[in-house]
C-alpha cells in the first residue's frame, strides 16, 4: 500500500485534527522516517508540526514498529523507546516511567481524552486494549501547558486508526501466540466511510496464563484474561466533524504474593485475583471557524477495580467516575500558531467493598491556557501559560466504630508554562532548546491512604500535609540526519520541589508513608543509527537519569524506583523490499543492557541494588501477497532468547518474601494480522 494517511487527533494538544498525507515506497518506510522524525507531523504542541520543530523531546512509535513488537500490554510496547522504561508487576501489568518519573506524573491521552483509573496504585495498569492503538506519541519532560496538573514526567498520547477515505470499507482480523506463558490474543475490526458516515468497531480478547522463568519455574498469580470492545461513529462534514466514541474495557489479573515452601523454596500458589472494570464515552467535535478550528470535548469515564482474596471474598472495591471537558479554538498561517481555550475534569470515587486503602472523595479541576508558536526562516519559537485550581473534598470513614477515615479538604492552584527554541543549522543540523514549568497535586492516596495493599506488600499512610509538586525542567538537544547515519542526542536537568514519594518507616515492617522533599534529576538519551547501505540499519540507544534528593543522607539520598541505566543495540537487514509474493521482509537481532543500578534509596531496606544483566532478541516479519495486493502480515520474535533469570530494578516482583521473583524467561511468539477490503 503506498499511501499511507495518517490521521493525528489531539485532546488538549491545542489543534484540530489535520491529515497527512504522504508518499512512500512502503510501510518500511513510512516507519524509517517515523522512527527518525524527519517528516513526521506530531500533536501535542500549538496545533501540528514536523518533529524535527519541536523544541521539546518527542518519540513517535508507528504503526509498523507496534505490529513487530513483542508485548503483553500496550505500555510494554513503548517501554523500549530511550527514555522510557515501566514499572511491572508479572507480565500482565505495567505503568509508564518516562525519565524516572512515573505514577500520577504521566498522563496517558486515549482517544483524545486522558485515561482517569487508579494509576496511583501500583498493582494494575493501563486499561487500555494495544490492539486499539493505531501509533504512539511520547512527550517527554513537563507537558502541563498542554495537560495540566500530573504531566509533570510527560505524556503518552495513544492515537486511534484514522478514519478510511471517502468510500471505502475494510477489515481486519489478527491473532497472536506466545509460548512461556501460552497468550492467546485475538482481535477483529471493522471500519468504513460512506457518504460521511464514519465508524470503526472492534473486538480484542486475550487469555495468558502463569508465566515461567528457570529460577522460579511457573510464577502463580501472573496470569491474566483481558477483554475489550471499542467503537466510534460519527460525521465528517466540510464544516468539520462529530464523533461518538465508547469503550468497555474488562482484565482479570491474578496477584502475585511471592510466598514460598520453607523446605523446597518453591513459589506457593496464590487464589487472589482483581477485576478491573473502565467504561468510558466521549462525543469529540471539531468546528471550522474561519481560519481555525473550534474544538469542543467531553467525556465520561467509569473505572470499577476489585480485590478478591479467593474466589468469593471480595476486599478491595473502587468506582471512580470521571467527566473530562476541553474547549479550545486553534488558528495558523504561514507564520503563526496560537491557540487558547480551558480544560479540565470532575471526579468521584466510592468506597463499595469491605475493605478500604483510600477514603471516598470529590474532585474538580479547571485550567486555562493560551499558547503561541511563531516560525521564521531557520528559527522556531514556542511558548505559553496554563493557570490551574484543583479542589479535592475527602470524605470521613469508620470502620468497626473507629474512624478510619478523617474529613478534609485541599485546594491547589498552579501556574505553567514553556518556552522553546529550535535552530535549524543547516538541513541535516538542528538544536533545540527548551525550558518548562511544571505542576502536580497530591493524589488523594498520597494525602489520605491507611490500608494494605495486598498486592504491593505494604500498609500505606498518607500526610494530609503534602504541599503540590513543582518543576523547573531545561531539554537542550542536536539532531544530524545524512544517507547514511543518523543521531539525536536529548539532555535534560529538573529540579522539583516538594518531591513525593514512598519510605518505609521501618527494616522489619510493612509500614510505609508518603513524604516529601526537594529533588534533582539530569540524565538524557542518545540514538546512532548506522545505515551504510539501503537494506541494512544498525541502530544503538542508551538512556540514563540520575536522580537525588537534595540535603539528605546517602541512604535516603536517592529517590526509589529510578531506571537502571540502559543501552540497546539492534541489527536489521531488510532482505525484500517489494517483490511478487513477499514485501517488507526483514530479519533482526536485537541486545538489551541493563547496567548495574547501585544508586538505590536504602533507607529501612526500601530498595536494593541490582545487577547488570543483557538480553538477546531475535525477529522477523514479512507481508505475503497474492496478485500483487497484500493478504497477510507474519511476524516471528524471541525475547530473552538465552533464557536469562533476571530481576529488573523497577520490577515490584523484586520485592516479594526474599529472594524475590524474577522476570519472564524465554518466549518465542508468532503474530499473524489479515487485512480484508470490502
Amino acid at each position: 500500500m503506498k499511501t499511507i494517511y495518517l490521521i493525528l487527533l489531539s485532546w488538549v494538544c491545542l489543534c484540530a485534527p489535520v491529515s497527512a498525507q504522504t508518499e512512500m515506497d512502503s510501510l518500511e518506510s513510512f516507519s524509517y522516517h517515523m522512527q527518525h522524525l524527519q517528516e513526521v507531523t506530531v500533536t501535542g504542541l500549538t496545533g501540528t508540526t514536523r518533529a524535527n520543530h519541536s523544541p521539546a523531546p518527542v518519540s513517535v512509535v508507528s504503526p509498523r514498529v507496534l505490529q513487530e513488537t513483542s508485548s503483553t500490554n500496550i505500555i510494554d510496547a513503548v517501554a523500549h523507546q530511550p527514555g522510557v522504561s515501566q514499572i511491572t508487576t508479572g507480565s500482565g501489568i505495567s505503568k509508564p516511567v518516562i525519565r524516572g518519573l512515573g505514577y500520577n506524573r504521566i498522563v496517558t491521552v486515549n482517544g483524545g481524552i486522558r485515561q482517569e483509573g487508579q494509576q496511583w496504585g501500583d498493582e494494575h495498569g493501563i486499561e487500555v486494549d494495544a490492539q486499539s492503538v493505531h501509533s504512539v506519541e511520547i512527550l517527554k519532560g513537563p507537558a502541563s501547558l498542554m495537560y495540566g496538573s500530573d504531566a509533570m514526567a510527560g505524556v503518552l498520547v495513544l492515537h486511534e486508526q484514522p478514519v478510511l477515505p471517502q468510500g471505502q470499507m475494510a477489515a481486519t482480523i489478527g491473532g497472536e501466540y506466545q509460548t512461556n506463558n501460552h497468550l492467546w490474543d485475538y482481535t477483529v475490526d471493522f471500519a468504513g466511510n460512506k457518504g460521511g458516515v464514519v465508524w470503526n468497531w472492534r473486538w480484542s480478547q486475550k487469555d495468558a496464563g502463569e508465566y515461567k522463568n528457570k529460577q522460579d519455574g511457573k510464577v502463580w498469580g501472573s496470569q491474566f484474561r483481558e477483554h475489550a470492545l471499542t467503537g466510534m461513529l460519527g460525521v465528517n462534514r466540510r464544516w468539520g466533524y462529530s464523533h461518538l466514541k465508547l469503550s468497555a474495557y474488562h482484565i482479570k489479573p491474578g496477584l502475585i504474593e511471592g510466598e514460598r515452601e520453607e523446605e523446597t523454596g518453591r513459589l506457593l500458589p496464590s487464589e487472589a485475583f482483581q477485576k478491573i472494570y473502565h467504561y468510558k464515552a466521549m462525543l469529540d467535535n471539531s468546528f471550522i471557524i474561519g481560519n481555525g478550528s473550534l474544538k469542543a470535548v467531553i467525556g465520561y469515564q467509569q473505572n470499577r477495580r476489585e480485590e478478591y482474596e479467593e474466589a468469593d471474598e471480595l476486599g478491595l472495591d473502587f468506582r471512580l467516575h470521571t467527566v473530562n471537558y476541553d474547549v479550545h479554538y486553534t488558528q495558523t498561517n504561514d507564520r503563526w500558531q496560537w491557540a487558547a481555550g480551558i480544560s479540565g475534569m470532575w471526579q468521584h470515587s466510592e468506597n463499595l467493598g469491605e475493605e478500604f486503602l483510600i477514603p471516598s472523595y470529590r474532585l474538580f479541576d479547571i485550567g486555562a491556557f493560551a499558547s503561541v508558536t511563531r516560525q521564521f526562516e531557520k528559527l522556531t519559537l514556542s511558548g505559553g501559560l496554563r493557570i490551574d485550581h484543583r479542589h479535592l473534598h475527602s470524605y470521613a470513614q469508620f470502620e468497626d466504630s473507629e474512624e478510619r477515615f478523617v474529613d478534609f479538604s485541599r485546594h491547589f492552584n498552579g501556574l505553567t508554562g514553556s518556552l522553546g527554541l529550535i535552530y535549524r543549522i543547516t538541513p541535516q543540523w538542528n538544536v533545540r532548546m527548551n525550558l518548562s514549568r511544571g505542576f502536580r497535586a497530591p493524589n488523594l492516596s498520597e494525602l489520605g491512604s491507611n490500608g494494605e495493599h495486598e498486592g504491593t506488600f505494604r500498609y500505606e499512610i498518607g500526610n494530609r500535609s503534602l504541599s503540590p509538586e513543582h518543576s523547573w525542567q531545561l531539554d537542550m538537544g542536536v539532531d544530524y540526519s545524512s544517507k547514511i547515519l543518523t543521531t539525536q542526542l536529548s539532555l535534560f536537568a529538573n529540579h522539583i520541589s516538594n518531591y513525593i514519594f514512598l519510605q518505609r518507616l521501618d527494616d522489619t515492617g510493612d509500614r510505609y508513608q508518603y513524604m516529601s522533599g526537594n529533588a534533582r534529576l539530569w540524565g538524557g538519551e542518545l540514538m546512532i543509527d548506522f545505515h551504510p547501505v539501503e537494506p541494512l540499519h544498525f541502530e544503538n540507544t542508551f538512556s540514563y537519569v540520575n536522580a537525588v534528593q537534595l540535603h539528605q543522607p546517602l541512604e535516603s539520598r536517592y529517590l526509589p524506583f529510578t531506571p537502571a541505566p540502559r543501552w540497546t543495540s539492534d541489527l536489521r537487514y531488510n532482505l525484500i523490499k517489494e517483490g511478487r509474493g513477499l514485501a517488507n521482509t526483514y530479519i533482526s537481532v536485537g541486545l538489551a543492557c541493563y547496567l548495574r543500578q547501585s544508586h538505590v534509596h536504602t533507607a529501612n531496606e526500601t530498595e536494593t541494588v541490582t545487577p547488570s544483566y543483557t538480553l538477546v532478541n531475535l525477529s522477523a516479519g514479512t507481508d505475503i501477497r497474492y496478485h500483487g495486493k497484500k493478504v497477510m502480515s507474519v511476524f516471528l520474535h524471541a525475547t530473552n532468547l538465552f533464557d536469562r533469570a533476571y530481576q529488573s530494578h523497577l520490577s515490584r516482583l523484586k520485592y516479594a518474601e526474599k529472594p524475590g521473583v524474577c522476570n519472564m524467561g524465554r518466549n518465542i511468539g508468532v503474530k499473524v494480522l489479515i487485512p480484508i477490503a470490502l
